[in-house]
């Protein structure tokens, strides 16, 4: 689990940097504020420790009155989207409910980032589309109207059954995705904007979460 510092961010879409060498950096824009510390979980009440982040303003008709009365009792508005980011409590302690947060403090250019979102639904797919599949038999070897199909999923007498988890058609994205490892190109602060290399889960105006990757590889002490 990555218990590492993150952002809840909207993907705003695709553009393009020139690095100082020249060379065009493709990048996704993410507006990742201002986003407030709604909340706390600890060890001693909730048997974890966590920072509730909210991200976004939603109009007090479409709160319930749960929502509506623990946003007065904290004396913020209404936040759209709320994530937990499970911390260290050391971690955890040093924020404050209200605290705003801004990119710069937690990312920098050349920092590493894991980013987790929701992929763009593309309905019921066949194995070509969904797995990659390379397509059926040619021609000349005595098959007709097979060429999208899966091919022979069963294991004969022995064990007598379909195996679970073979690729086969069904649903296709619509499922919470993280990709490793992507490099900030850049921060712009004032914009509450991160500029990330690459392509991230998700289509436009999506919601995401940014947090300092969990999978880099440490350099050798020399």
């Amino acid at each position: 689990m990555n218990t590492n510092v993150g952002l809840i961010g909207k993907k705003l879409g695709n553009t393009q940097v020139f690095n100082d060498d020249g060379t065009v950096a493709r990048v996704t824009v993410i507006l990742v504020g201002p986003c407030r510390v709604v909340g706390k979980r600890t060890l001693d009440k909730d048997g974890y420790s966590a920072v509730i982040l909210g991200f976004g303003e939603k109009r007090e008709k479409l709160l319930t009155k749960a929502e509506s009365g623990y946003f007065k009792k904290i004396g913020q508005a209404p936040s759209r989207t709320l994530r937990e980011f499970r911390m260290e409590p050391e971690l955890v302690a040093k924020y404050e409910v209200g605290q705003e947060l801004k990119p710069s403090e937690y990312f920098a250019e050349g920092q590493k980032v894991d980013v987790s979102g929701i992929t763009r639904g593309r309905g019921f797919s066949g194995v070509m589309r969904r797995w990659n599949f390379r397509g059926g038999a040619k021609d000349t070897h005595g098959t007709h109207e097979y060429k999208r199909h899966g091919g022979s999923i069963g294991t004969n007498m022995t064990p007598g059954r379909t195996f679970l988890n073979l690729k086969m058609p069904g649903q296709y994205g619509n499922e919470r995705e993280t990709i490793l490892n992507l490099v900030v190109a850049k921060v712009l602060d004032e914009e509450n904007l991160l500029l990330i290399k690459g392509g991230v889960p998700g289509s436009k105006n999506g919601i995401v979460t940014v947090r300092t990757a969990v999978k880099t590889k440490k350099k050798k002490a020399s």
